[in-house]
């Protein structure tokens, strides 16, 4: 029987543009929930703050489908900054906040997630604002950290960044993200930021980062079949 599946929204996102790929998993077998996000309950985050009230939202959605269903792992989805969260929220390191007056939390949940899925997330980052997170994930859990998780990324070949008219949102974030706009890329994550070492790698073609995207993203039924059979 496939494993229960949670799906962490992106930066900003709230669950219910996850709605869709939900449904397509539930439809596959896959009992599937979207950690109950709404846009505000990133405010506390902005700026490059931590992103411990997202984390405690997730942890409490994984625990509840673990009893729910009466299994002990689930799978894990996260998109976009999601991914990365998600890979904090694995991890056996406290995870501290920039106040030191704040105490530390920590999870350590790898025994829980038997797949991570991260789609289109960008791992490495060189903006100010996420570098002190995403630094904290890549310094304590490098590439595909635990071996007890099976890490797939999924990154998607849709937008070469270019400095000309209709490539130069995507030249600008790649180049905020891994220091070079002239790539491939989802038009928002280019292709070497989605993808670790020793992980699962997937690049998929023409789909584009946010669910709110028009045309194909990576949870429409084309490209969710490329990566679906990665989970358990």
């Amino acid at each position: 029987m496939p494993l229960p599946t949670v799906i962490l929204p992106g930066y900003l996102e709230s669950a219910i543009a996850y709605r869709s790929l939900e449904q397509s998993l539930q439809n596959l077998g896959f009992p599937t929930v979207t950690v109950p996000l709404r846009r505000r309950d990133w405010l506390p985050t902005l700026g490059g703050r931590p992103v411990t009230p997202i984390l405690w939202q997730l942890d409490r959605t994984v625990k509840q489908m673990l009893q729910q269903h009466n299994v002990s792992q689930i799978n894990l989805i996260g998109h976009s900054a999601g991914g990365w969260i998600s890979r904090i929220y694995i991890g056996e390191k406290p995870y501290f906040a920039k106040r030191r007056d704040l105490k530390p939390s920590l999870w350590g949940a790898s025994s829980l997630v038997a797949t991570l899925v991260t789609l289109g997330t960008p791992h490495i980052s060189q903006e100010r604002w996420t570098r002190w997170n995403l630094d904290f994930v890549t310094n304590n859990y490098p590439g595909a950290f635990y071996k007890n998780v099976h890490y797939v990324c999924v990154a998607g070949k849709t937008i070469f960044g270019e400095r000309r008219r209709g490539s130069w949102l995507a030249y600008s974030s790649y180049q905020l993200t891994c220091g070079k706009g002239d790539t491939w890329g989802d038009g928002i994550t280019p292709i070497e930021a989605a993808h670790l070492e020793g992980a699962e790698n997937i690049v998929i073609e023409g789909v584009k980062h946010s669910p709110r995207s028009q045309g194909i993203w990576y949870g429409s039924p084309e490209a969710l079949k490329v990566w679906v059979e990665c989970l358990v």
